[in-house]
């Protein structure tokens, strides 16, 4: 006979909490402290082995740090098997599709899920906690495991914050060398984007707008990044970004806009590709008579950018991005750049293989190259 709910909940929550004493006494005695992203103080074991990586983006880290073979479950975003995937940390490493789940995606984690786990987490990693998922402190309490929170950051205003993750989950992880080669490795590749076109005239930048650009899913056209990165390390004139302010990530342009602007150059980020054949940026550009109007749709100078908001930045992809972008925008200046060869470079580095082909197949072929506008 099946036990009523309100006694199997009562039981749910008995052995969470049973769990989480057993798991405190038997915190070991050589202990130290982080502080994390919140300020927080936490004690985690002095010989960290075991992790899991809760939130947008946190698995990323991890494999950046190439440590992502001491998780032992996954969010289930993980396991899903899509048309579509521009996570090349996720790419590289095919076995997170098999793993033990420990909750949804976004950190919204499942804290009996976590007590079942064999081996167990030593330390819970944990991002994006003050907009969604999970309270830390809450998921510590009822698991009896240090949850160290995380600021994922970006690779503008804060970069500080994307360095300090790094260094705060190598910290925990025992790679603090290779968070300062990863560190070296964006500080060098931005320094030599902005090196490359920094002495070009104001008057002689190309105009140009993306759209397409993906927010918590797919967008058609219009949407667009005031403040898109690539378009900075090689100081293209984002025609969405004047007048914008620095904090403005994410913008909906309207159609009639774009069309007054008539920009120099197109680009197209491919996530809105998942919409389908019949909707979407590419569609749009096709058939939409304004579109049609822009010169740079008359003269084929649309392109094509790899996605790179897919469970939040994928920060390789922005570099990747941007030396195309430079190639395009500057061939004199990147004469030396080969953007696929370039691209896979920047993925060996940060996730271990060179994962551009493979996800330039899921979006037909796009990435890097002229658009084409008829169907």
């Amino acid at each position: 006979m099946a036990l009523p709910r309100n006694f199997r909940l009562r039981l749910a929550a008995a052995l969470c909490a049973v769990g989480a004493l057993l798991l405190l006494a038997a915190v070991p005695a050589h202990a130290r402290t982080i502080t994390d992203a919140l300020g927080r103080t936490v004690d985690i074991p002095d010989d960290v082995q075991h992790v899991i990586c809760s939130g947008s983006g946190c698995l990323r880290l991890l494999t950046y740090l190439g440590a992502q073979d001491m998780i032992v479950a996954v969010d289930d975003i993980e396991v899903r098997r899509r048309q579509f995937d521009a996570r090349p940390y996720a790419l590289a490493n095919p076995q997170f599709k098999t793993m033990s789940i420990f909750g949804e995606f976004r950190g919204h984690d499942n804290p009996e899920l976590i007590l079942t786990l064999e081996p167990q987490p030593q330390v819970i990693l944990k991002t994006y906690t003050t907009s969604m998922g999970y309270d830390p402190d809450e998921l510590q309490a009822k698991t009896g495991i240090p949850v160290v929170v995380l600021n994922y950051g970006d690779l503008g205003v804060q970069r500080p914050q994307f360095y300090e993750a790094l260094r705060i989950m190598a910290g925990v992880v025992g790679r603090q060398d290779r968070a300062e080669e990863v560190i070296a490795y964006f500080d060098s590749h931005i320094a030599d984007l902005e090196q490359r076109t920094a002495d070009i005239p104001e008057d002689q930048r190309p105009s140009v707008f993306i759209g397409g650009v993906a927010h918590r899913g797919p967008h058609g056209y219009q949407s667009t990044e005031p403040i898109y990165p690539p378009f900075l390390f090689v100081h293209a004139r984002n025609l969405a970004g004047e007048g914008a302010g620095k904090k403005m990530q994410h913008s909906d342009v309207a159609k009639e806009k774009i069309v007054e602007w008539n920009p120099d150059v197109l680009f197209l980020d491919l996530a809105t590709l998942q919409l389908g054949d019949e909707a979407g940026g590419l569609f749009e550009l096709r058939t939409d008579p304004a579109y049609q109007t822009l010169t740079a749709v008359q003269q084929s100078k649309v392109y094509g950018l790899l996605p790179y908001n897919w469970y939040s930045k994928n920060y390789g992809s922005i570099l990747a991005n941007a030396y195309f972008i430079g190639k395009v925008l500057y061939p004199e200046k990147f004469e030396d750049v080969e953007p696929a060869a370039q691209a896979d470079a920047i993925y060996t580095f940060l996730v271990g293989k060179p994962v551009f082909p493979d996800m330039n197949a899921m979006f037909g072929g796009l990435a890097f190259e002229p658009v084409p506008l008829t169907q």
